[in-house]
């Protein structure tokens, strides 16, 4: 089984984990209800997704929870 002959230095465990960064989720407005919400994914607000209604919105569930 390999194994490294030597250590690695410093500067080139730096150069490798340079690239471990975090990126942020790009966030758009729903053209509904102009609220915020994540790319490619039904608001959550309003249940729209490119101009269909595919889920129920927060408010419904709401509505029916206090039916109950």
């Amino acid at each position: 089984m390999p194994v490294p002959k030597r250590r690695k230095s410093k500067s080139k465990t730096s150069m490798r984990r340079s690239q471990w960064k975090l990126i942020l989720p790009s966030v758009a407005l729903c053209p509904q209800c102009q609220a915020p919400k994540l790319s490619y994914r039904a608001c959550p607000s309003c249940g729209y997704y490119r101009g269909r209604k595919v889920m129920k919105s927060e408010e419904e569930k709401k509505k029916k929870e206090e039916k109950k």
